[in-house]
């Protein structure tokens, strides 16, 4: 089973209803009819959280955040393993510590494939699946 690793990018694409937007909406349910996986990591989740109290502030984020994600899907932590792992990746291959965890917890299996909007990943398309959301 295909197990989709979310980037944040991905999910504002969703929430904005912008390019891209309806191939994570069509993840979202996958997920939740046992189709397919879904895992985002929680620094990720985090930059989700930040881009949406910034913008609408506190009770919108808490309103948005607490229905946007199925409970079949999974926010995973940053483990001090995974965050080393992470600096890593950040060091060889000059990209932002955040984007880094993403890539990390996609590498994990052959099974996962990482979606994002974020076309900077396309230096480390060799390291992991990757599925690009349309430019807008």
């Amino acid at each position: 089973m295909t197990v989709y690793v979310l980037d944040s990018s991905a999910l504002i694409r969703y929430l904005d209803k912008e390019a891209g937007g309806d191939r994570v909406k069509a993840i979202l349910k996958a997920c939740v009819t046992g189709q397919a996986g879904l895992l985002i990591s929680a620094v990720q989740w985090g930059e989700v959280a930040g881009n949406l109290r910034k913008r609408f502030g506190a009770h919108e984020e808490e309103r948005v955040l607490s229905s946007l994600l199925p409970s079949e899907a999974e926010i995973v932590p940053a483990s001090g393993e995974r965050a080393v792992h992470a600096a890593e990746l950040r060091a060889d291959h000059k990209m932002a510590y955040a984007d880094a965890f993403a890539l990390d917890l996609t590498m994990d299996s052959p099974d996962r494939v990482f979606v994002t909007a974020d076309y900077g990943f396309k230096s480390v398309s060799n390291l992991a699946q990757i599925e690009f959301l349309p430019a807008k």
